[in-house]
């Protein structure tokens, strides 16, 4: 095969490659509809530097979470961002933290996004589930 018989195999491998990443991505998923089990598995990626056992670590605990304002937890020392925000962590305001922190609460220091929209739904399952405090 030649260079440029290759070229547009090659090309429309890529184009197809695309467009199944495309696809992909406009995807809806129900922030609201997540899989308990995948979350508890996306969350220990979190675990580096939040728990669920009540104990903070470099970032606040997140059992008991859902359900309250953000940067409300007693205890731990927010960051001025996070402290003066209201938002509510339920779950229109975790998915679009978890999507975009700097952005939902400008002055956060959470450094990390969950970029997977099904991440983040697992995610607020897992979180949701840990509601009660314990």
């Amino acid at each position: 095969m030649t260079t440029n018989e290759l070229g547009p195999k090659l090309i429309a491998a890529c184009l197809a490659a695309l467009g199944g990443i495309g696809a992909a991505q406009a995807q809806t998923v129900d922030p609201g509809a997540g899989d308990l089990a995948r979350g508890k598995t996306t969350f220990a990626r979190c675990a580096a530097c939040h728990s669920v056992t009540g104990r903070d670590g470099i970032g606040p605990h997140l059992d008991g979470a859902f359900g309250r304002v953000a940067g409300k937890a007693e205890g731990f020392r927010y960051s001025p961002g996070m402290a003066a925000s209201t938002r509510p962590w339920d779950v229109q305001g975790l998915e679009a933290f978890l999507a975009a922190p700097t952005q939902a609460v400008p002055g956060t220091t959470m450094p990390l996004n969950v970029p997977g929209a099904q991440d983040r739904a697992d995610l607020i399952a897992y979180l949701r589930s840990l509601a009660t405090p314990r």
